[in-house]
This record gives structure tokens, C-alpha cells and sequence, in this order.
């Protein structure tokens, strides 16, 4: 370890155990998330995530009943966790917690083994409080499991292959490709595109071997490398032959493999794809500043060397490696372009600003607090583009509306049959996702287009409420910009097919709105109620759009 640039205080947190260091970072994390740990489970967790644990939990099944292709590592630990302490809400959201304390610890032990304890205190306060990184730290999508795993082999391999190190530090080399070959592979098994870390590894290696042609003896240690970053692709063939077997599918369901996969090999998908994952690592969520930040310190002469150690070279390179490895691999390899997918690569990135702010300035504090500052405004401030939810607090304002909703359901119409859209849909029908403690019968929609509402108005003996909220979450100021400019690209995109309004659907199938959330920063949920007569069932489709024509409402024919 580096610690020529440490304080008494810093010196003392470096020299804390890992496993204490963890427990406090826990403790933090779990305080930070207070006011979410008992929220019910999100989008994707209760589409998917929550539902693969439950079949561990419920039946020991590795492979869920809707034969995804995700690795197993997530579902089975959660289903222990519950089969210990209960099937419970909170334990989940704690265990993530647990699991995205474990990550802060070795972003602190990155730092510090390559860098110095000031720089690792400010590394993990900023990856802490980066909104991505926040509001990934209490849900169950098992990208923070396979960053967790991630984070700590970068933490053990960088410093490993890193000759800035003294040699006496570099011992035990055996040991250490041990380690990142287990921690690759546990990250695989969370989440099969954590593959893509060592990968990308062993190209890095295999190019040190190229130009390592005068040396056997380092060209032996490369060899040694690139062997112990392949394992973890043996662990992964081996679920995926397994899946094959008792699927018939080897990378899942055909429609979950065109959504994910196939669907999106074409070149002007894959062109689209470069151009948002650019944005997410340079841009998405304020992370701007600290790149910023650090480009404008190169134009600030060196720190003499006495006082700073930089990141040599060599480390740079390979981080540099790996992010452009992430930002191509992922413009490639999946359906929705989510941030999520990119955790691992936040610290790498933000590892290299620390250096350059350290190297070219005694200010480290000072950027460290004006970033972790930006970062927390980007938790509520939100800018006038579009983005998912879950990269923000906007996902606890979904959730929220949606509970209420269903609350308000619960209480004035316990025996209702609700039309209504993913992902409520799926909240009414399983009571385990937190939202409701019974099943609640449900008349599924894709949206609530034109197009939808009109196949529901013929069959109005199937429904008697509807829930409606946003299923496309726009923030009000890209609203604003999309209502003031429509014939833009992105007003074109957002107004193509548009969702009808709540009072638009109450009108066209007849009902009245019985209650309506506030509108959480663009999340809202609204309450229709049809009180018809069910001997008039048969009404005609027809003779109600003639009528809300007449108002405007829909298009008459011509």
C-alpha cells in the first residue's frame, strides 16, 4: 500500500479489516436507503428477478419456470437468504445492501493498493453517492451482484499486474490469479455479460505477450494470466449446456433471445447504441464533471513525485481498455440500453479522474466534495432527456404511486377485475411482489394506446375498474420541450402511438376517475371505475367511438 500522501485519519480507515470495513460501509448504505428498504419490488425485479428466486425458494428450482437464461448465482442466494430469515421484503433490500457494501470495499481497496488511502476515501464516497450507483444499492437485479464480484477482481488484478508496486508486494502471484479466476467466475454466474471483464482481460494480456517477445519469463507470467482469466468462461458454458439440456433452449425462450440478442444485430441499432453508451459513460447523471474536472487538471504541470504516486502507464492503459471494451461490448449485447449494465465501469472511470485530479493538484478534498454534491443533486434534479427510472429516486416515485393505487383498490373495490398494463398487472396477480396481500383478477393491456383501449371497449363484461398510469416515463422538462417542438426527432419518437389520457379512456369505455395520485416528478397512477349495467355488455364498440368522435376525442372515419 501507498500511504505517503496519508493523514492519521485516513491511515486508520486503511488499516481497518476488510471484513469492518464492509460492516461500516453497510451500516451506511443501509441508513442511506432507509426510506426504500420496505418498498415493494420494482419493474424488473418483480419481473423477472424477484420471480427466479421465488422458484429456488419455493420449488429448488435453478432454471425459473419462464426458462430465462440468466445465471443462476443471484436466485439461489436470495432463496437461501429467505429459507434462513423468511420470505420478507426487507431482507431482500438489506442483502443488496450487504452486497453493494461489499463492492464499496474493494472500490476502496482498488484505490488504495494503486493510489492512497485520501484517494480511496474519495473514490468510494463518489461511486457511493453516483445516482446509478445509489439506487442500484437496494434492488434485486443481479447487475450488482455480478459488479460486486467485478469490482473485486479488479481490485486483486490491477494492483497484481501493476509494476509500480514495490516487489515485495507482488508475492504470492499464484494466489492472486486464483482469486480473480473465482471472482470472474462468481460474476458470470450473477450475471452472464460480466463475461466481458476478462475478455477483455485477456486481450490486454495477450497483446503484453506480443510485445513481451524478448522476455520468456514475463511471456510464461502472460500465459499464466490468460489461463486464469479463461476459467471463468468454463463455468458458463457448463450453465449454458445445462440449460440446453433441460430446456431445449441454450440462451433461453425465443422471445426473450430476439429482445435481447438477435433482434438487435443491425448496423443502424448498433450505431444507435455506441452513440447512448458514450453518453452514459461521459455524460449520464452528472458524471461529467469529475471527466471534466480532470481534463482541465492535465493543463496543470505535474506534482512532483515525492509527493503524489500516479497510476502507471500500464494500469492506465488497461482501464482505458476496459471502458472502451464495456462502451463497444454493450452497444452490441442487449435489448434495453440500461446503465445498469455498465456498474463495474463507473469506478474504473472515476478511479482515473481521482489520479489525474491528485497527480496535477493538492484539491483532491475539494473536487471530491463539488462531485459528490453534483451527484447527489442528480438523485432529484432531473435533466430534460430520457432516461430509465431506476437511474434515479424516480423509481421509488413508480413504485409509490403504483402501491397507492393498488391500496386505494383494495380498500373501495376488493372484488374488482382491473384492466390495467405491465407492470401492475403483475403486482395485482402476485401478492409476494409487496403490493397487495391477495391475488387481485386482471384484464392485461400491452399500453393504453388508441389501438388498446378500443380492443378492451369490445369486451367491457371483462373489467369493471382500470388502473392507469405512465408507461413510459418521460421527466416534465423533456415534456415541455416535447409539447413545444413535436416535429423534432425526439418529439416524433415520443409522440408516435402515444398513450391515451385518463380521462380519454374513462370517456371511451364509459367510466369515471374515482381517484388520482399527485404527480411525483412525471409518475402518477389514476383509478377508473366502470359502474355499468351488465345486461348491457353487448353495447357496441362502434356506436361509443362515433360518440367520443363527435367530442374530439378519436378521429372520425372518413
Amino acid at each position: 500500500m501507498n500511504a505517503r500522501t496519508s493523514g492519521p485519519i485516513t491511515d486508520r480507515i486503511a488499516e481497518l479489516p476488510s471484513w469492518l470495513l464492509w460492516f461500516l460501509l453497510f451500516v451506511c448504505v443501509a441508513l442511506a436507503h432507509l426510506t426504500l428498504l420496505r418498498l415493494p419490488y420494482y419493474w424488473d425485479e418483480g419481473g423477472y428477478y424477484i420471480p427466479a428466486a421465488l422458484d429456488f425458494y419455493h420449488h429448488g428450482w435453478i432454471i425459473p419456470q419462464f426458462t430465462n437464461a440468466h445465471p443462476p448465482l443471484p436466485n439461489i442466494l436470495l432463496g437461501t437468504l429467505w429459507h434462513i430469515v423468511g420470505l420478507h421484503i426487507l431482507a431482500t433490500r438489506l442483502a443488496v445492501c450487504a452486497v453493494a457494501a461489499a463492492a464499496l470495499t474493494a472500490i476502496f481497496r482498488l484505490a488504495q493498493r494503486l493510489l492512497d488511502s485520501p484517494a480511496a476515501i474519495s473514490l468510494t464516497l463518489m461511486i457511493a453517492v453516483y445516482p446509478i450507483w445509489f439506487a442500484q444499492s437496494t434492488l434485486a437485479h443481479a447487475d450488482i451482484f455480478a459488479a460486486a464480484f467485478t469490482v473485486w477482481a479488479f481490485a486483486v488484478y490491477l494492483p497484481a499486474t501493476s509494476s509500480q508496486l514495490p516487489t515485495g508486494t507482488e508475492h504470492n502471484q499464484r494466489r492472486n490469479r486464483i482469486a480473480v479466476a473465482v471472482l470472474f467466475s462468481l460474476a458470470a454466474l450473477s450475471k452472464e455479460t460480466a463475461i466481458v471483464e476478462p475478455a477483455a482481460l485477456i486481450a490486454i494480456e495477450a497483446g503484453r505477450f506480443i510485445d513481451q517477445r524478448r522476455s520468456p519469463t514475463e511471456r510464461c507470467e502472460r500465459v499464466r494470466w490468460i489461463a486464469a482469466l479463461a476459467v471463468p468462461f468454463l463455468p458458463l458454458i457448463a450453465w449454458y449446456a445445462y440449460h440446453r439440456a433441460r430446456t431445449g433452449f441454450i440462451f433461453g425462450n425465443p422471445v426473450y433471445l430476439r429482445y435481447n440478442a438477435t433482434a438487435n444485430f443491425t448496423a443502424a441499432h448498433i450505431l444507435t447504441s455506441l452513440r447512448y453508451r458514450f453518453l452514459h459513460l461521459v455524460w449520464q447523471r452528472n458524471i461529467w464533471l469529475p471527466i471534466l474536472l480532470a481534463v482541465a487538471c492535465l493543463l496543470l504541470s505535474s506534482r512532483p513525485r515525492n509527493q503524489v504516486q500516479p497510476l502507471t502507464t500500464t494500469t492506465r492503459l488497461t482501464c482505458a481498455l476496459l471502458i472502451l471494451a464495456n462502451w463497444i461490448a454493450f452497444s452490441v449485447l442487449g435489448g434495453a440500453l440500461l446503465t445498469r449494465y455498465l456498474l463495474p465501469v463507473y469506478p474504473i472511470i472515476l478511479l482515473l479522474c481521482v489520479d489525474t485530479w491528485r497527480e496535477r493538484t493538492a484539491w483532491l478534498p475539494w473536487l471530491t466534495a463539488a462531485t459528490a454534491a453534483m451527484f447527489l443533486t442528480g438523485l432529484w434534479i432531473n435533466p430534460p432527456t430520457a432516461f430509465a427510472p431506476e437511474d434515479t429516486l424516480v423509481y421509488r416515485d413508480m413504485i409509490v404511486v403504483h402501491q397507492e393505487a393498488i391500496a386505494f383498490l383494495n380498500q373501495h373495490y376488493p372484488d374488482a377485475t382491473v384492466l390495467t398494463a405491465w407492470p401492475v398487472s403483475n403486482d395485482l396477480a402476485n401478492p409476494e411482489l409487496g403490493y397487495t396481500s391477495r391475488r387481485i383478477r386482471v384484464t392485461p393491456v400491452e399500453d393504453f394506446s388508441l389501438a388498446e383501449i378500443q380492443k378492451a371497449a369490445e369486451h367491457p363484461e371483462n373489467f369493471d375498474t382500470a388502473i392507469v398510469f405512465t408507461t413510459h416515463y418521460v421527466a416534465p422538462s423533456l415534456q415541455r420541450y416535447i409539447l413545444s417542438h413535436p416535429a423534432s426527432r425526439i418529439g416524433r419518437a415520443f409522440t408516435t402511438n402515444p398513450d391515451l389520457s385518463p380521462s380519454e379512456i374513462a370517456a371511451l369505455l364509459h367510466g369515471q376517475i374515482v381517484w388520482r395520485s399527485p404527480d411525483l416528478d412525471g409518475e402518477w397512477a389514476v383509478v377508473l371505475r366502470f359502474n355499468r349495467s351488465y345486461e348491457a355488455k353487448a353495447a357496441q364498440p362502434d356506436s361509443q367511438l362515433s360518440a367520443l368522435a363527435s367530442s374530439g376525442l378519436v378521429p372520425q372515419k372518413r
